[in-house]
């Protein structure tokens, strides 16, 4: 019974906690590896990056790898490694906790009695931990002159950018320790102890490592250490080299596997020495191409002295394009390559100079752009959905030699003035086998006594006829009728009466289809209101041709 009675007595004595309301005001945690006084909060907070990466990093839509937040322990140093931080979901109440003192001091010197308060004042929807260990930090030289551009690049500093100029690479990768001022504590234990004696004193220098190795522009967030099996590069090998003046030996890696580049000889208009023979380094390599290629190669430059990559090409099966192709030193080893002038971006044989011969102006090459050709390349996946084969071998192997398909592709770099291969004008002048270009190419009444860098042998005027011809010719076949020799004819006569205007500008008086404020900004192009006119003039000549007759265009036009 008494049990009975004191179970009683606590039941109707205990009474329920008071509820109290939760604030909706919302508090943000950092728990920052440091202390931090009130005098040091702006500094605190500028080691996290400042107000606006702690804005970023507690923003509601942000995600979890949109904002990290660091903490950098030498913020004025780039290559010092940060501390990563993890802004993380939490559910705690902040409480504000105050304790008030007694006036009253004891007689009897024992501690004061205080009053503690504690009140709800909001919640911490996140807070950012810092779980991870401050890594090796980096301290590169900072008189060296990448330091010293990326000094520059942080600090915005423009002058000290454009003044950089890239130091001259040595090979000193071990120097010197240079001597201490202060004398050096040995850390040794005593040799009695250990029962190893010490070394005797060497009299060669001490060396240090001079690797120029700085750290990343930006670190790895990743804290726990991965087991990547890292190997040795096997392509790397010991070069050794001596320097002639001292005699020196030095000793570095080198990557045998590394990318040469094996391309033509490229000289200017301007060279007056032409290469006869390849580089050392295309000979060195001889005996990795193809002798049946090389032989073939050989003959047909004997044939003619001067190619364009497509023409040449053309002369070989489709395999044998393929197998030049990818044979990088093939065509190094028998030609050379111009890279300015008439014979811009041609292949020349090796002693044969093409501006000392009145005969190389039947190789030089005349090419303008179509204005109404796309720009812009097809993307990877519809290359390869037109691709009738898997790659670039069972493509050359599907165009069997002497197959109507074989005969085709070996035509497209010649314009007989009605046909088309191409939709791009680039053709060597000795490939334009249309009677009347060909009359006014070899016509040899008015040839130059020096080659010119712009016209090569022919006179500017007589140039300017065959281009204007040949453009006509190419954009009314583009366009879907061949041009007659008759309308070439008239271009011709209206280009002289016209001294103004170039013939360039007189040959596109055709249907065009110019789209209207666009501007073409290829070299030599019209202006707007120029283009303007010439469509009405071509509309006009339109017209007339389908009444059967041909306009002509005058100096009022």
């Amino acid at each position: 019974m008494e049990a009975t009675a004191e179970q009683d007595s606590l039941t109707t004595t205990s009474v329920p906690a008071p509820e109290h309301a939760i604030p909706s005001t919302s508090f943000y945690s950092i728990e920052y590896p440091g202390f931090v006084r009130n005098t040091s909060v702006p500094i605190a907070v500028q080691n996290l990056g400042g107000q606006t990466a702690l804005a970023t990093a507690f923003k509601r839509s942000a995600a979890k790898t949109e904002a990290p937040l660091e903490l950098k322990l030498r913020p004025g140093n780039p290559f010092a490694h940060p501390v990563p931080g993890d802004v993380v979901s939490t559910n705690n109440l902040v409480l504000k906790v105050v304790k008030r003192k007694r006036k009253n001091r004891m007689d009897d010197g024992s501690a004061l009695q205080g009053e503690y308060t504690a009140e709800i004042v909001g919640s911490t929807s996140k807070t950012v931990r810092f779980r991870s260990m401050a890594d090796y930090q980096y301290q590169p030289d900072m008189n060296d002159p990448v330091t010293k551009l990326r000094l520059a690049m942080d600090n915005m500093d423009v002058e000290a950018i454009r003044t950089y100029v890239i130091p001259p690479e040595k090979a000193d990768y071990m120097v010197p320790v240079a001597p201490s001022s202060s004398q050096d504590i040995d850390m040794n234990l005593d040799p009695e102890l250990t029962g190893i004696p010490l070394p005797e004193p060497s009299t060669e220098p001490e060396m240090r490592s001079n690797l120029r190795l700085f750290p990343p522009p930006l670190f790895s967030r990743q804290a726990i250490p991965q087991l990547y099996n890292f190997k040795a590069n096997p392509a790397s090998i010991v070069s050794t080299t001596i320097n002639e003046e001292t005699g020196e030996e030095r000793k570095r890696l080198i990557n045998k596997m590394r990318w040469k580049g094996y391309g033509p000889i490229s000289v200017t208009f301007t060279d007056r020495q032409i290469p006869d023979k390849p580089a050392q380094n295309i000979q060195d390599v001889r005996n990795q191409v193809s002798d049946v290629l090389y032989n073939k190669l050989i003959e047909t430059f004997a044939e003619r002295p001067v190619w364009t990559r497509g023409a040449l090409f053309n002369q070989f099966t489709a395999v044998e394009s393929r197998d030049i192709l990818n044979s990088k030193p093939l065509l190094p080893s028998v030609c050379y390559v111009f890279h300015d002038g008439p014979w811009r971006d041609t292949l020349v044989r090796f002693g044969y100079d093409p501006r000392k011969e009145p005969s190389g102006r039947f190789y030089q090459r005349l090419y303008f752009r179509n204005a109404n050709h796309p720009i812009l390349k097809p993307s990877v996946m519809s290359r390869r959905q037109e691709r009738t084969a898997a790659n670039m071998e069972n493509w050359a192997a599907a165009i069997e030699d002497g197959s109507e398909r074989d005969v085709e592709r070996r035509k497209t770099h010649l314009f007989d003035g009605k046909t088309l291969t191409k939709e791009t004008a680039s053709f060597q002048l000795c490939d334009l086998i249309d009677p009347m270009l060909k009359e006014m190419i070899e016509d040899d009444e008015e040839l130059r006594e020096e080659c010119d860098e712009r016209d090569g042998w022919y006179p500017h005027h007589a140039l300017e006829s065959i281009k204007t011809v040949l453009r006509h010719k190419f954009f009314t076949a583009l366009d879907g009728y061949p041009a007659t020799d008759e309308e070439c004819r008239q271009l011709l006569l209206a280009s002289q009466k016209l001294p103004s205007r170039s013939a360039k500008d007189v040959s596109s008086l055709r249907s065009v289809r110019l789209r209207v404020g666009k501007h073409n900004m290829a070299k030599g192009a019209l202006r707007p209101e120029d283009a303007a006119a010439l469509r009405l003039r071509a509309a006009l000549d339109k017209t007339a041709k389908a009444r059967g007759g041909v306009a002509t265009p005058t100096a009022e036009d």
